[in-house]
């Protein structure tokens, strides 16, 4: 069976929103744009919100995690997928449960009680750093980039 055409995943705390999702898309050429989240799977007003600010003429699906796991390997071909999560460890369920995801982008993460700050725009905590050493462990590729024009950050500012 072929593998679903996942272009790029992206962490990005507010999933898709104006500039991102327009400068990400240019880029990667996505004709999809999947939302893998428990909460706007079924929240129908951030959806809507989301819709707003995808690309025009590129397709939008919000799942939950695992409704992604269960139905990723049905996509077709055609389906070139950008595909955007909330925090590394919603991307580390989504690895174990069988998603072809090679490289991670991690975009916004924003800074919040008991973060620290370590990119210019990524705060982690423990949990966060755990999960991203389990994704590196399971072999994907992990990249610190807001947007596509700036250069890539050093991925090793994660684990200081």
């Amino acid at each position: 069976m072929a593998e679903p055409n996942i272009l790029l995943t992206r962490i990005d705390n507010r999933l898709i929103h104006g500039q991102v999702a327009t400068q990400w898309n240019s880029t990667l050429g996505a004709n999809l744009i999947l939302v893998a989240n428990d909460d706007v799977a079924g929240n129908k007003m951030r959806q809507n919100l989301m819709n707003m600010a995808a690309p025009t003429g590129v397709a939008t699906r919000f799942f939950s995690l695992q409704k992604t796991i269960d139905v990723i390997h049905k996509a077709s071909p055609k389906q070139h997928i950008f595909l955007v999560a909330e925090n590394p460890s919603d991307v580390l369920t989504l690895v174990k449960g069988g998603v072809p995801i090679r490289k991670v982008n991690i975009g916004n993460m924003h800074m919040s009680e008991g973060k620290r700050q370590v990119a210019t725009s990524v705060a982690v905590d423990d949990a966060d750093v755990a999960a991203f050493k389990e994704l590196q462990d399971l072999g994907v590729e992990l990249e610190i980039r807001r947007v596509p024009s700036t250069p890539a950050e050093d991925i090793n500012k994660l684990f200081q």
